[in-house]
Formats: structure tokens, C-alpha cells, sequence
């Protein structure tokens, strides 16, 4: 670490705790040790911890310590409620994480019993919850976390809400957002599926928007922790006389959503500086009524946390038609480049780039080459004519499909997969932008992923990456139209605002958006009603569908619905109903694009398995100081591919690993439902452990009584079996 910035920091936080208590604001170390008490260990974000009494020479001997259930119990067909993706924090020794259904939990770390759990009492809708923040004043410890619209507050130790906050305990995450853009945005579905970042009495936090023409703005915004008000408003879509505001076309900022961090943030706090990611403007895969460069959909951005205005910008990608988003929060640390130390932002993409910034400017570390891209978009569309690339470090994944990384697990995957490639028109850029032809493009479910990076003192990057081929094709909304207005009313309201994930076939895109052809088995009319409702995992909520409309979909998805039940067609080729819906979502947010999502799937072979060449899966080291690799291996497998003798394949994953200064990495994260250590010099698995369900989620480490644990959540689901557990490990 900067033997510089480490004197700092102590004189930074010597003088915070001369201050009397009631600005005695807690600041978090550089570095994670006995606690984990913020997402990523601390707010620098780089998942490192000290402790190493767990090393190569005793992991063998990890055994699990408590484990602990904390989903609702299963219902009558053992159905617990979905999985957790939290990345849960220890303070003082107390394990705080949230559930499945978006409580949260207090667990002690020592033995996993379960202190308190608070159940949000004003929304319901389901969404994932990655983390929690936590914040104290003296003896005032509070954690703040969000459910459906509302951020909580809620008493670190007893669980109980903290009346003085906002409304009674909550505040809106729909604050500040319908500022100037003259439409309500209540009826818009927004959520907050990473954690919020506190710098001194502010909460600072993104949101999660639908990537349809019906998103809100993804602005960010400030909260006083201590009244729940709101401090600060940074406009990511530029309003007039604001820089960038001639990037878009003219009022843009009343028309357009997205442009969100939707995956957390960090902070320098001796700078005041917050740190982020931005995903694209909406709707997703056309731009044809957002001409220019559409700042700051895409970028890295840097805002004085105090105030919230910019300090600096980085756009990664020009006008986005590719759903290129930031997936992870950015690292800060500093590495020794050409001789010179230097402080930086590391910022890992779905694409498998790896961005490498000045932490005072946004200046690159390794050169950006600006290339020349294809321009032949849809009609109406207006591609970017360039885009930057960093020459360091290497993409952790392929970027364009070829007849050469066809699968070749068996003759019959590769002529399956072969006979179905040459449907598509050849690509000779990974910018090719998406057609009505179809096109297969790779980024959706990562490179990078939610679950963030690690990065150790020596400015080693560790990152899994997921390597999966997807397919897009656009169709042209009056067609669409035209197509649904021979159908009955529920499947003309699913072709509308469902098929583009679950597909016309309702057959789902593989283990990330789930098949709904026997949805009967499973739900009731009633349990579809509600997820249409209020979302469920990644589904946003889709609050504009009016109750009637919402039955008439459950009665089409539990095979209930007939021709001779729709109404009778409307002169404009719809229904009367599926118009009215529209037409109350454009009061709202009136862009409507004039290209749609008709096929959005996983390219698999006809088992279900990756279209592509092994690896599927990786996890890589990366040598931040000269952006070269120490190493790249496949990470998971499947066991029935193993015993016919294919060599390790990797598997997807969804979560992330941290690393400690014993010199291991702890991840689980992959299909094959397992717990890894990694030696972080060869990334040779040193140890392994079946779970009792996958752990799509962040593993953590820390101390209680001189004794070190590992943990995660081990929530289950992704088309396998549920889990809904926090687990624990500790040497014998």
C-alpha cells in the first residue's frame, strides 16, 4: 500500500475520533481485518483481508462452523422462497445479511444463532438484495439496506426501525428523480439491488431500473443517514446547462431511463470522492431516437461525495446498443507502474475489459486506442462511428463467435450447434450493432459479474469471468403488433412485455431467466399476479399492468386462456385493454421504440450446454502494475462431462471471490454448488466443499476471539435445488 496514503489515513481518522461524539463518524480501515464491515470489506472495495491463520499448510482441516437457515420455511411443494446473492458484512463480531424474501438477518458469528431478523413492512416486491450498509455515531449503529421503493433504517442491534428516519424508518428511492421531467414516476418500477456507500452523514446509492422504454432515470442520489432526507441529486442523463446535456438530442432528459448504477459503488474518503459505474440509456439494443454519444450512459464516474458534483467521467462505450453495463462496484488501490506509484480505479466489465484509471482524473494507465466501428444499424438507428479499447489488460473473454470456437464436446453438440451458427450473419466486429437478422454477440451474463473482484497488496486482480454466446434478434414494434393482434389477450400481453426474456415459447434463456412452460406446476394464478405486479430475482415489477390485465396473463400462462375470451380487436390492430395499458405507460414515460427484443437466449447445443469451446468459466489473475496475466484456469465443472473424460470445462458463476494474506482466494460462486480455495500464485484448487446448494454469492472472511471463519450465503436456486442458508467455516 502507499506508504503515503497510509499516513493519511491515520491522520485522517485520528482527527475524525478527536471530534466530539455527535460527529464522531466511524470511518472504515484501508484494509479488512477482524471485521468485514462493509460490501467488498471496505469502502476501497478490493475484497483483501489480513487475517492468514488460514493458510495452504491447514485449509484441509476448514470445517463448517454453524450453518444457519434464514429463508422462510419451504411451502407445501418445499419451495423456500428463491436464492440470496447478499455479500454479508461483520461488525463487532455480528454477521448482518438479508434473505431471500428481503429481510434482514443478525447472525453471531461465532456460533450462527440468529440475533434478529426485521421483515420490510412496505413493499413486498422481490428483487435481489446484494449487501447491506452499516454506519454508527457513537452508540447510535444503524444499518440501512433497501427493499422494493424504500431505503430502511433500521437499530444495528435490536433490529427494530428507527422512527426518525424519513417516514417513520424509511425513505423513497423515487426522491429527486421526476425532478424537471414532467411525468410521475411512481408507477415506474425502482429498486436497489447493491448497497448504498456512507461517507461522514450521507448515504450515497444507485437503483435498478427495467431496460425497456419504460425505465426511470437512473439518477444518483444522497440521503442524510441521520433524517433520511434528500442532500444531493447527480443527473446521469445531463438536464440543460449541465455538462453533457449535448450528448443526447434536445430535452432528451424528459424522454429517456437507464443510464443507472445498478452494482454499488466506492469511496475514497481521504479524497471525499465516491467512485461508479453507469449502465446503458434504455431501451436496451436501439438508440434510433438517442442520437450522439449519451453521456454518461457507460462510463466511470467520479463525484465529490460531499456535494455531488463531477469530479471527472470516463465513457467506456459510445451510445450502447449491446447492454454493456458496468456488472461490478470499482476497486480502488494503487499499483507501481513504470516506476511510480499511483493511485487508481479499477473497473471490471461485462465485455471481460479491464479499465485502469487515475483515481484523480480519470486518466488511463495503459494506452486507450479509439477504433473505427461498423455504422449499418437498424432504420433510424445512428451507431457511434468509434469506440475505445485498452491495448492492457487482455479481455477475460472471446468477443466475437467464429466457426472455430464452435463446441466440440461430442460430434453431435458440434453439428447441433454448427447447423444452427450458419443461421446467423457472420460478425467481423464485436460492434456489430444488433438486426433483425440476428446476431450473436457475448457480454450479457458477464465477462465480470455482480458478484465484484478481488485485489491483494501486491496489485494483483482477481476476476471470474463467464464466456457465453447469446442471440438477438430485433423485430419492428408495429410488426410485433400486427403479430399480436390475432392472439388472444394474454398472449398478446405476453408477446408484449414478457416474451423478450421468457421468449415467444415461454421456454426462458437458459438458467437466467426461468422456462414458464409447466408455470402451472409451480404458482397459482394468484403468485403470477402478484410477481407481474411486484417483480421477482431479476424480473422488474410491472406496476403499469392494470389487475384485469395481470389476470388475463396468469389465465394465459396456466394454459386458462382462449381466443373466443378476447375482446373483440381495435381498429388500431390491438385490444382495447392491451391499449390502455400502453397508453398509461406513455403518460408516464413516453418513449416507445420502433425496434423490440423478438428473440433474447442463451446459444446452447441441444443438452443445454455452452455453444462454445470450453472454458466456460474462468477465474484470472491480472498484474494491474504492467496489465499482463500470472494466470487464467478454469473455474467449476460438471461432473457428468468429467466422467466422460472432457477436460474441465469451468462453469458459469454469480458471485465473487476474496482473497487474504495467507496467500488464499475463497470463491464458490459456480454451478457445480462448491466452496474453492485458490493459491493465489498458481490458482491450483487447494481445497474444496460440497455445499448443500449453490452459493451464488460473495464470500467473506472474519475474526471473532482470535478465531478466523469464511462465509457466504448459500441461497440455492439458478435451476438447481433451493438452499436459504448463511454457512461458516474454521479450522478443526
Amino acid at each position: 500500500m502507499n506508504h503515503f496514503f497510509r499516513i493519511i489515513s491515520f491522520i485522517f481518522i485520528g482527527f475524525l475520533s478527536c471530534k466530539p461524539a455527535a460527529t464522531d463518524i466511524q470511518s472504515i480501515p484501508l484494509e479488512a481485518g477482524q471485521d468485514y464491515p462493509t460490501y467488498g470489506g471496505t469502502k476501497l472495495g478490493n475484497r483483501y483481508s489480513t487475517l492468514d491463520q488460514i493458510n495452504a499448510s491447514n485449509v484441509n482441516q476448514l470445517e463448517v462452523a454453524w450453518q444457519t437457515f434464514v429463508n422462510n420455511p419451504p411451502d407445501s411443494l418445499g419451495r423456500t422462497g428463491g436464492e440470496i446473492q447478499c455479500q454479508p458484512i461483520v461488525v463487532d463480531g455480528i454477521l448482518y445479511g438479508t434473505t431471500a424474501q428481503l429481510d434482514v438477518v443478525a447472525l453471531d458469528g461465532v456460533s450462527g444463532k440468529m440475533l434478529w431478523k426485521f421483515k420490510p413492512f412496505k413493499d413486498k416486491r422481490r428483487h435481489p438484495n446484494r449487501g447491506v450498509t452499516y454506519w454508527r455515531v457513537g452508540n447510535d449503529k444503524r444499518i440501512l439496506f433497501t427493499a422494493g421503493y424504500y431505503i430502511y433504517a433500521i437499530d444495528a442491534l435490536t433490529g427494530s426501525s428507527i422512527a426518525s428516519f424519513g417516514d417513520l424508518g424509511t425513505a423513497d428511492l423515487r426522491d429527486g428523480l421526476a425532478d424537471n421531467i414532467g411525468h410521475d414516476v411512481s408507477k415506474l418500477s425502482i429498486t436497489a439491488t447493491s448497497p448504498g456507500i456512507v461517507y461522514k452523514n450521507i448515504f450515497i446509492i444507485g437503483s435498478s431500473l427495467p431496460e425497456t422504454g419504460d425505465a426511470a432515470p437512473g439518477h444518483i442520489r444522497a440521503y442524510d443517514v441521520l433524517t433520511g432526507k434528500l442532500k444531493w441529486v447527480f443527473h446521469t442523463i445531463p438536464q440543460p446547462g449541465e455538462f453533457g446535456y449535448e450528448t443526447w438530442p434536445k430535452d432528451a432528459y424528459k424522454k429517456f431511463g437507464g443510464t443507472n448504477n445498478w452494482s454499488g459503488m466506492s469511496l475514497d474518503e481521504v479524497r471525499g470522492v465516491v467512485y461508479f459505474g453507469t449502465g446503458s440509456p434504455s431501451s436496451d439494443y436501439y438508440g434510433g431516437d438517442r442520437e450522439g454519444q449519451n453521456l454518461f450512459g457507460n462510463c466511470i464516474l467520479a463525484l465529490d461525495a460531499e456535494t455531488g458534483i463531477r469530479k471527472w467521467h470516463f465513457q467506456t462505450i459510445h451510445h450502447d446498443l449491446w447492454d454493456r453495463d458496468f456488472p461490478a462496484p470499482p476497486n480502488l488501490t494503487t499499483i507501481n507502474h513504470e516506476g511510480k506509484k499511483r493511485d487508481v480505479v479499477v473497473q471490471v466489465g461485462k465485455d471481460g475489459y479491464v479499465w485502469v484509471l487515475d483515481r484523480d482524473n480519470g486518466a488511463s494507465i495503459f494506452p486507450i486506442e479509439e477504433l473505427p466501428v461498423p455504422t449499418d444499424g437498424l432504420p433510424g438507428e445512428h451507431p457511434y462511428p468509434t469506440q475505445p479499447q485498452p491495448t492492457k489488460p487482455r479481455a477475460t473473454m472471446r468477443q466475437l463467435m467464429t466457426e472455430d470456437d464452435i463446441t466440440a464436446i461430442s460430434p453431435e453438440a458440434n453439428e447441433f450447434v454448427k447447423n444452427r451458427y450458419t443461421q446467423f450473419p457472420k460478425m467481423k466486429n464485436r460492434f456489430t450493432p444488433p438486426s433483425d437478422k440476428g446476431t450473436l454477440l457475448f457480454g450479457y451474463s458477464g465477462g465480470a459479474e455482480w458478484g465484484g473482484t478481488a485485489i491483494d497488496q501486491e496489485g494483483i486482480l482477481y476476476v471470474n469471468s463467464n464466456e457465453a454466446p447469446w442471440e438477438l434478434t430485433m423485430i419492428d414494434k408495429d410488426t410485433r403488433n400486427r403479430m399480436s393482434s390475432t392472439l388472444s389477450k394474454g398472449n398478446a400481453l405476453f408477446i408484449r412485455n414478457c416474451a423478450a426474456c421468457h421468449g415467444a415459447d415461454r421456454k426462458g434463456n437458459g438458467n437466467v431467466v426461468p422456462s414458464l412452460v409447466d408455470v402451472k406446476k409451480k404458482k397459482s394464478a394468484e403468485e403470477i399476479s402478484t410477481i407481474i405486479k411486484n417483480g421477482n430475482a431479476r424480473m422488474p415489477a410491472f406496476p403499469y399492468i392494470d389487475e384485469s390485465e395481470r389476470s388475463a396473463l396468469a389465465d394465459y400462462l396456466l394454459g386458462l386462456d382462449t381466443k373466443s375470451k378476447t375482446d373483440s380487436p381495435h381498429p388500431s390492430g390491438g385490444h382495447e385493454q392491451i391499449q390502455t395499458a400502453s397508453d398509461t405507460i406513455k403518460k408516464d414515460f413516453p418513449y416507445d421504440p420502433k425496434y423490440v427484443i423478438q428473440v433474447w437466449q442463451r446459444f446452447i447445443d441441444q443438452n443445454g450446454y455452452n455453444a462454445v469451446t470450453p472454458p466456460w468459466g474462468t477465474l484470472n489473475a491480472i498484474d494491474l502494475n504492467t496489465g499482463e496475466y500470472k494466470w487464467r484456469v478454469p473455474l467449476g465443472e460438471f461432473p457428468e462431462l468429467t466422467k466422460k473424460g472432457i477436460p474441465l470445462t469451468g462453469t458459469e458463476t454469480y458471485g465473487g471471490p476474496v482473497v487474504t494474506a495467507s496467500g488464499l482466494i475463497f470463491i464458490a460462486s459456480t454451478r457445480d454448488e462448491r466452496m474453492r480455495a485458490i493459491d493465489k500464485n498458481t490458482g491450483k484448487t487447494v481445497w474444496e466443499y460440497q455445499l448443500p446448494a449453490g452459493g451464488f454469492s460473495t464470500t467473506i472472511t472474519y475474526e471473532v476471539k482470535g478465531k478466523q471463519y469464511i462465509a457466504l450465503a448459500v441461497g440455492g436456486g439458478r435451476g438447481a435445488k433451493p438452499g436459504g442458508w448463511y454457512m461458516a467455516f474454521a479450522l478443526k
